[in-house]
């Protein structure tokens, strides 16, 4: 493409780019000049996310390839910060309820409460007292500092998250392998998978209650997240092997890898993308099912702070729990994409050579 034509593309998107940008403005201030917000405040809230879209694609060409990452950054971040903006100027312009939909700005002050302040009836708080840790285990030793990390609801959610995803993920990933290796065990077990799979999990918590000797403890939460993380990278981890591509299996015949050798150099590597996508399903509804879980039969964990919030009428501290779930969703996805990162280092170094080009 020639010179003039690049400045030609340039020109237009600049231009377009403008034009949205007045219409924007213009739009906005004469809805709020002629004060129609409250009648009109879904219609301009459309309308100015598609003018916010049209503005961003206009600017994307017009950005540098070099600074094209941080561009797509600065919209993934700069969109929940004006969804937020959206929010506070609704609940002070009294379209919004602010004692059913309080703002951001009292939300972050109550999740702050819950971060620094301890319920005065049970002893807790969202992340506990984890500074006095040294001191419980030099004192009380492994005593002290579980004592010490019953006083955290999140403590108690990513504990329970964290095995029960481990004891699911294992056997998960074994049956998955010999589904998918296996066509007579995939024939024999695929039906009775799909039946169990479309049960709600939380409805299987009364029968995990009946199992366990104490059906209020912690065994049967964390079996009822361990099934549901089961199914998952089961299913996933079977499609994912026997889908691979019969000529990756071919090369690797005829570079004589056999048995232990060709599921190492070919099945796992080629296997691996559909199954780190079942992990991230399967760590995401870990969460969700131990949230549910927390809400009807909890005395510690971010699920059951969020609800007795609710109980108790205080919406802002309820926000602020749901904020926490949200929080995690993110860490742990992004914790297991590192993960991912780290186990397939050969799609990393794909991905760098694509940007570069």
């Amino acid at each position: 493409m020639s010179r003039t034509q690049n400045e030609d593309r340039r020109t237009a998107h600049t231009v377009r780019l403008v034009r949205s940008l007045l219409l924007f403005a213009g739009l906005n201030l004469v809805v709020t000049l002629l004060g129609l917000w409250p009648a009109l405040w879904w219609i301009m809230a459309l309308g100015n996310f598609v003018l916010l879209v049209i503005m961003a694609e206009a600017a994307a060409p017009l950005v540098p390839g070099t600074r094209a990452h941080l561009y797509e950054q600065t919209l993934a971040v700069g969109f929940p910060i004006l969804l937020l903006l959206g929010w506070e100027l609704l609940v002070a312009g009294g379209i919004l309820s602010p004692d059913w939909f309080p703002p951001p700005t009292r939300i972050a002050r109550a999740l702050w409460e819950l971060s620094t302040e301890q319920n005065p009836f049970t002893d807790t708080s969202l992340f506990g007292r984890p500074w006095l840790l040294p001191e419980r285990i030099a004192a009380d030793g492994a005593a002290g500092a579980a004592a010490l990390a019953a006083e955290s609801h999140l403590f108690a959610t990513l504990m329970r998250v964290f095995l029960g995803f481990l004891i699911g993920t294992i056997p998960g990933l074994v049956l998955g392998v010999a589904m998918g290796l296996s066509r007579t065990i995939r024939t024999m077990i695929d039906a009775t998978l799909s039946a169990f799979y479309v049960l709600p999990k939380i409805a299987i918590f009364p029968i995990m209650m009946l199992v366990f000797p104490n059906p209020f403890g912690e065994g049967p939460k964390i079996a009822v997240v361990a099934i549901s993380a089961f199914f998952l990278v089961t299913i996933n981890t079977m499609v994912g092997v026997r889908d691979i591509e019969p000529v990756l299996l071919e090369a690797g015949r005829n570079y004589g890898a056999r048995g232990l050798r060709m599921f190492r150099h070919v099945v796992l590597p080629a296997a691996l993308p559909v199954i780190f996508g079942g992990l991230r399903l399967a760590l995401g509804t870990a969460l969700i099912v131990i949230i549910a879980i927390e809400f009807v039969r909890s005395q510690t964990g971010v699920g059951f702070l969020t609800f007795y919030y609710w109980e108790i009428l205080a919406p802002e501290k309820m926000y602020a729990g749901l904020v926490v779930v949200m929080i995690l969703g993110v860490g742990l996805t992004a914790g297991l994409t590192a993960l991912e990162r780290l186990v397939m280092p050969w799609r990393r170094d794909v991905k760098q050579k694509k940007a570069k080009t």
